[in-house]
């Protein structure tokens, strides 16, 4: 239906009528840079059709421009007044921005019927006003030292937008003199006085203005702080220099308070700063309040403070961490000394070993060796020693004199008394060291005394020798038997037990081990009775203060643990299927051999593989000798018997002596033997050699395809595709290298021509006619390569050595470039292509070749001509390759 509406639009303005389009339009616009938002820049209207359709709601609409922007829209006036008006979007920008646009303004109607015009808007110069930079435009602090000579401060600094180039000057002003401050035009900022800030003004505000040459101006705002200058020392308040204080005081304890005023803080203390200047450890100051704490243990009795209770230092008082006043005080600390350390002993427990016949009135201990008092001044570095007492100590040990410290023996110490037996020969004295001064620090010393015994009796033991036995089938670790010595002196110590000699065979350096603490005899591996029957040994015991020794004989019971072994171990035989019943077989003898069994003990058996019992051991017991018999006929024939070849498993056991109850109970060994026997058909033929046995070995494989195994085909076909293209290449270069190493030459005979339809059966032979040229070299010339003589002709271009003679090839391959005079006669036919010798080439290619010159050589030198005199050579047409 729009097709139609728009045909008859067409028809109607074809025959007369008016179409859409736009008024005043196109047309020029201006619009003054830096604009807000809905400025007008241009008006315009609609002419509507002849149908007086409507504009569609959204037009007319600015389709494009150049430069691209959206700075502009165009807003509805009417139904067919419209105004294009600034966004706001992008500002607009004189100096910087484009200057004009032009706006495709592109208006549609219900219709169909569209128009298209260009309205271009060109941007107007403002004259902006001038603008600080950075953080001037929103004020800035400054900062003058007190005392500063007058002079320079800051340069102000702004700029025009209009002057892109800035070069045109500005105009600068301090909107509110100062006689302290000044200006000039081109903004530098300088003092006119010399500043103290305790002259009251610690700061100055500042209003700057600047100006272009249109009279437009801005203005900023500039702090000039007055900073202070500390030109005072401070001064000490606090009058204490000595101070006296106790040893052992805690830790942070406050021993001194230092304090001190600055003149120029205004009366704030809390601006100075407290630090000591002697290397002290024991004390810290507090930076801020003047502080003085406790930082580590101050102990009168150790170090230099036992010679010299005093300790001085330097407190630096300062208005400033760097720099600044500063003042200096030293104060010192007298330490005093207290009643801190117990009286005490190198060692509080004492051990003596004391002979139990040792006189009365020995002194046993001197306490006053070991015992001190650190304390550094008298009453507090004096002690005593208290009454001795203790369990067992009353009337054996006394303190002679009291107090002294001195511990003497008073009593019997006999090992063997009863009394002392019942106390174990073990006494304690416990004797209390103690201070004479408050507050009577004291500590416990124990004395022990032990009694050592005299060593009256041997070290024996129980038996004058052992004899044990043990199965030769036991394992290891197995229990052989025990041994055990005393010793009747006491105490009795712990015996040590060890294998002085004896235990060892060949394989093992040591078959038996010993408890060291038990005597408990151990197996280390099994024994064999067979490799030794009887084991001595000599063991040995020890209790530190004697020794003894004792023989053990350790016997190895025999029992069945060997398996018999048979010769030979597997055998192949080869019979006759008619072979007589009761024969032995090849003569196969089979001999075994028991090394813990008698060789009447054996009894032989077949197992699997005698199918319908064939085959029979005579003696099948009884003896280490037997033979192999057949023990019935083949019947192939009747179907009884279906194969051919025999595997038998052959089992020796030796319990033929054995009863039956024993035989459950006792250890029976069996050894095997394989025979392999082939029944051979009609004719019989006996087989005198012993073939080596023949296997066969039937595989069966199933091949299962797994999904999850989609991989593999993909891999073997893909390397598959790989080793076939690398084949292939092989192929095609050693074809090269055959072609470019073996040239074809042509055969003597000659051949009529073959049909056409006969071209690819016929054998292919190639005449070859051989042309002798006279060359003449008018020309000499040197070879920059290898430095020779070299004639060429002038006129052709032909070239070859000066001796060329000497210097031609004798090498019998023809190359392609010897071969180039050489031509095809076209109607002799095509011969075969073959290698030929140069023995095979006629005289007049001889000839050819030695007239060629240094072109046509085979092992022409580094810059000898490669070009060829197109009048000596007729090439071959056709040209015929073997195999195509």
């Amino acid at each position: 239906m729009q097709e139609a509406v728009t045909l008859l639009v067409l028809l109607g303005a074809l025959s007369g009528r008016e179409a859409l389009y736009l008024t005043q339009l196109p047309a020029t616009g201006n619009v003054a840079e830096n604009s807000p938002p809905e400025t007008s820049v241009h008006k315009f209207s609609v002419n509507l059709s002849a149908s007086l359709s409507p504009v569609i709601p959204g037009f007319p609409l600015i389709i494009n421009s150049s430069p691209l922007t959206e700075a502009f829209r165009v807003n509805r006036l009417s139904g067919t007044d419209f105004e294009v008006v600034t966004t706001g979007k992008e500002q607009l920008d004189f100096e910087t921005g484009p200057n004009i646009f032009d706006l495709q303004i592109y208006v549609k109607d219900d219709v169909g019927v569209t128009d298209l015009q260009v309205l271009t808007v060109q941007v107007t110069d403002v004259n902006e006003p001038p603008q600080f930079q950075g953080n001037l435009a929103q004020g800035l602090d400054l900062y003058v030292v007190e005392g500063a000579n007058p002079g320079f401060i800051y340069q102000v600094e702004a700029f025009d937008p209009e002057d892109t180039s800035r070069n045109t000057p500005l105009s600068y002003f301090l909107i509110s003199p100062s006689k302290n401050f000044g200006m000039s035009g081109n903004g530098t900022l300088f003092s006119t006085t010399e500043l103290d800030f305790e002259a009251g003004h610690s700061s100055f505000r500042l209003t700057v203005e600047v100006r272009d040459s249109g009279g437009l101006r801005a203005s900023t705002t500039l702090r000039v702080n007055i900073v202070n200058l500390n030109d005072e020392i401070p001064r000490f308040t606090s009058p204490t220099r000595v101070y006296t204080i106790l040893e052992e005081l805690s830790l942070g304890t406050v021993v001194a308070n230092i304090t001190a005023e600055d003149p120029d803080d205004e009366g704030f203390p809390s601006h100075l700063l407290y630090s000591l200047t002697t290397v002290s450890n024991y004390f810290v100051i507090n930076p801020l309040t003047g502080t003085i704490r406790v930082a580590q243990r101050i102990d009168r009795d150790a170090g230099e403070l036992r010679q010299n209770p005093a300790i001085s230092v330097e407190v630096l008082v300062k208005d400033r961490p760097q720099g600044g006043q500063e003042n200096r005080m030293q104060i010192t600390f007298i330490v005093e000394d207290i009643n801190d350390n117990p009286a005490t002993c190198r060692k509080f427990s004492f051990s003596i070993m004391v002979p139990e016949r040792t006189a009365k009135g020995t002194l046993l201990l001197d306490l006053n060796k070991f015992c001190f008092d650190d304390d550094s001044e008298a009453p507090n570095n004096k002690f005593n020693f208290t009454t001795p007492s203790g369990a067992g100590s009353s009337g054996r040990f006394l303190q002679d004199p009291a107090g002294s410290g001195k511990i003497v023996l008073i009593g019997d110490l006999d090992y063997e008394n009863p009394s002392n037996l019942a106390a174990g020969n073990k006494y304690t004295v416990i004797i209390q060291v103690q201070d004479v001064a408050s507050p009577y620090y004291k500590n416990n010393i124990y004395i022990y005394i032990l009694t050592s015994p005299e060593n009256e009796f041997p070290l024996i033991f129980d038996r004058p020798s052992y004899v044990f036995d043990v199965s030769e089938l036991r394992p290891a670790r197995t229990r052989v038997g025990k041994v055990q010595a005393t010793d009747k002196d006491f105490p009795q110590g712990s015996v040590v037990y060890s294998i002085s000699t004896g235990g060892a065979s060949l394989q093992y350096p040591s078959i038996f081990w010993i408890n060291p603490k038990t005597g408990e005899l151990q197996l280390v591996t099994k024994v064999d009775y067979e490799t030794t029957p009887v084991y001595i040994l000599r063991i040995q015991a020890t209790n530190r203060e004697d020794t003894s020794s004792v023989t053990v004989t350790v016997n190895i019971l025999e029992e069945n643990d060997e398996k018999p072994i048979c010769t030979p171990n597997s055998h192949f035989m080869a019979i006759p299927v008619d072979l007589k019943v009761g024969t032995n077989i090849q003569n196969f003898k089979l001999t075994c051999t028991d090394l813990d069994s008698s060789p009447r003990s054996f009894r032989y058996s077949i197992g699997s593989g005698n199918i319908n019992g064939h085959f029979t051991f005579s003696p099948n017991a009884g003896s280490n000798v037997t033979r192999l018999l057949l023990a019935s006929r083949f019947d192939y024939a009747g179907g009884l018997d279906k194969i051919w070849d025999y595997n038998l498993l052959v089992y020796i056991t030796d319990d033929n002596l054995l009863s039956g109850r024993k035989k459950a109970e006792a250890l029976v060994e069996t050894g095997t033997v394989t025979l392999s026997v082939k029944v051979i058909p009609h004719p019989t033929t006996i087989i005198t050699t012993t073939p080596r046995p023949m296997i066969t070995y039937q595989v069966l494989r199933k091949n299962v395809y797994s999904p999850s195994a989609w991989y593999v085909p993909f891999v073997i076909t893909l390397g598959s595709m790989l080793l076939l293209g690398l084949l292939v290449s092989l192929l095609v270069l050693l074809a090269k290298a055959i072609h470019r190493h073996c040239p074809c030459g042509t055969g003597k005979d000659k051949k009529p021509l073959v049909k056409k339809g006969e071209m690819k059966n016929a054998e292919r032979e190639v005449l070859v006619e051989t042309i002798q040229v006279n060359t003449v070299f008018d020309g000499e010339a040197i070879d920059p390569v290898t430095g020779e003589i070299y004639e060429f002709n002038s006129k052709t271009g032909a070239r070859r050595w000066k001796e060329s003679l000497v210097q031609m090839p004798k090498r019998k391959e023809s190359s392609p470039q010897a071969a180039a005079p050489l031509s095809v006669a076209a109607g002799e036919g095509m011969g075969t292509l073959r290698c030929a010798s140069r023995e095979e080439q006629d005289p007049g290619g001889k000839a050819l070749a030695e007239d060629a010159g240094p072109g046509a050589r085979n092992d022409a030198k580094p810059g000898a001509p490669k070009d060829r005199n197109p009048a000596f050579t007729r090439k071959v047409s056709p040209k015929v390759h073997p195999g195509k």
